[in-house]
């Protein structure tokens, strides 16, 4: 059995390995130049220290909800299962009458890999592209996504289907402690389900590739991903339909609100959020 430090190292290695064959697979030649980072000296590392800083942000808050609702007084039983009981009943159980060994490990695949490839490649290509606004908006959408999302898992927690449901199962930690020790680092409570990030940031991922590049190829593996990702979330237990369906809410008006509206009025680069 192996340990969630080991689980980790895999997954970063097989991450760092998929974004380099990820370039030579989704960026036909002729594009090639202008996804292919143009400095990599201090100025360019200075780039990325913004970016590094959110992302660094982002894990303290994770590692501090609990710390943060205990701050607040809330108590460790709060859920709201039931509201989700009387929104969708069972119906999300359909989705482990068709449970095999086999489409278990998929979706796990695309749960543990997919989801963050699709997150950290589009990242990547933005980054050693041209293309510095999409780079900015991307980066924000996904703060904006996070931070909202994050009210709703302190104020709203809902727990994973497959602790609440009889006949469901948490089939992704299932597979191994490991995943269950990971997952615990980013939902202590196993309760952060409304709204899906999977399903917001897969989402937001999809629209900017759809929208901000010419990668033809990334677009339908950007698309396919994002519905495994979908399926996946549903069948191993983890999130209920209602939160599949307020993360796609929440990215789609969180990609407009920062492609539309603060596109607008941050028209001067200088007033810009943080990235320069």
């Amino acid at each position: 059995m192996i340990s969630s430090h080991q689980l980790d190292f895999m997954m970063i290695l097989s991450l760092v390995f998929s974004v380099a064959a990820g370039y030579y697979i989704f960026v036909p030649e002729p594009l090639r130049p202008k996804y292919y980072y143009r400095n990599l000296g201090s100025s360019g590392v200075s780039d990325i220290l913004p970016y590094a800083a959110s992302a660094t942000f982002i894990f303290i808050l994770m590692d501090s909800q609990r710390d943060i609702s205990n701050f607040l007084g809330l108590s460790p039983s709060l859920n709201y299962d039931k509201y989700m009981l009387m929104l969708e009943g069972t119906r999300v159980s359909i989705f482990q009458s068709i449970a095999t060994p086999m489409l278990t490990y998929f979706c796990g695949i695309v749960y543990l890999l997919g989801f963050p490839f699709l997150l950290i490649f589009t990242f990547t290509l933005f980054l050693f592209s041209q293309d510095d606004e999409a780079l900015k908006e991307y980066a924000i959408t996904f703060m904006l996504i996070y931070l909202i999302a994050y009210v709703f898992y302190i104020f709203f927690p809902v727990n994973v289907t497959g602790h609440v449901l009889p006949g469901m199962a948490p089939l992704l930690y299932q597979l191994n402690p490991a995943i269950l020790r990971i997952a615990m680092i980013c939902s202590p409570g196993l309760n952060n389900c409304f709204p899906s990030l999977h399903a917001a940031l897969s989402v937001m991922a999809t629209l900017f590739i759809l929208f901000k590049t010419d990668l033809k190829r990334y677009k339908v593996f950007a698309v396919g991903t994002t519905i495994f990702i979908f399926f996946s979330i549903l069948y191993l237990g983890i999130h209920w339909i209602t939160d599949m369906i307020g993360g796609i809410i929440l990215a789609l008006v969180s990609y407009f609100v920062v492609t539309r509206v603060f596109k607008k009025r941050f028209k001067d680069e200088s007033t810009h959020f943080y990235m320069r």
